[in-house]
């Protein structure tokens, strides 16, 4: 993979910076236990010092490079000539990766725009990004909900999202989005939806549209946010044809 060129922040930055916290203290009991001969309890907290910072670790792998690393492996399916929709496409992490493979194609990234749990997401960013890549003549940036796409049916070849359907408050938010993704694709289109919760629900909602092909995988280690307990999903699947 590339280096990326462009400024992609963290996600969540609050975590890794709580469990960085979280380890200081374990060590510092760790010491007060040892200190006290308490030999137990310092084993115990140590233990828990250290596996606390490598989850933060973990996590800050993830967000710098793991994640880049697992959609670069995962777009290797294009063809360079798709036209490419990335819901929640934030600082285009995902969608410039994309623009780059898509030499004959087209990226769009739609959001709202607007400060989540993550750093701060705003198109102006997104923008530079795409222009330190060296894919801004490939990239379309569109301000829209995710549950009502201002695009028209099958008007897209892939459809992508990294992280983003989970920001959506309620499950029937979430469902709108995955069947305005639905449309939006054209027959035989690629679907890749990747997030850490809800892709059970997700699957379920294609399925109920008539999706056959459609599973749901881990991700793998790359894309943990700190831990197995908090690993990524990917939901893969194909619209039906006819």
């Amino acid at each position: 993979m590339s280096k990326r060129h462009g400024n992609y922040g963290f996600d969540a930055p609050w975590a890794p910076a709580g469990l960085v916290l979280g380890a200081i203290v374990l060590a510092g009991l760790a010491v007060a236990s040892f200190a006290l001969d308490i030999l137990a309890a310092g084993l115990a907290f140590l233990f828990g010092a250290l596996y606390t910072l490598a989850s933060a670790a973990s996590h800050l792998y993830t967000t710098r490079r793991g994640r880049f690393a697992v959609w670069a492996a995962e777009l290797q399916r294009l063809r360079g000539d798709e036209r490419l929709l990335d819901l929640g496409c934030g600082r285009g992490a995902v969608l410039l990766l994309a623009a780059q493979r898509l030499e004959k194609g087209r990226a769009t990234g739609v959001d709202l725009w607007r400060i989540r749990g993550r750093s701060a997401d705003a198109e102006p960013v997104t923008r530079a990004n795409a222009e330190a890549e060296g894919v801004s003549e490939r990239v379309e940036l569109v301000t829209g909900d995710l549950r009502d796409l201002p695009f028209g049916d099958e008007a897209f070849d892939v459809v992508v999202s990294s992280q983003a359907l989970h920001g959506i408050d309620t499950a029937e938010g979430r469902e709108k989005a995955v069947r305005e993704a639905h449309r939006v694709l054209r027959p035989g289109g690629l679907m890749l939806i990747a997030d850490f919760r809800n892709t059970s629900d997700y699957e379920e909602t294609l399925r109920g549209l008539g999706v056959v092909d459609v599973r749901r995988r881990d991700a793998g280690w790359r894309f943990w946010y700190g831990g197995p307990w908090s690993a990524t999903c990917l939901v893969e699947a194909r619209k039906p044809s006819g």
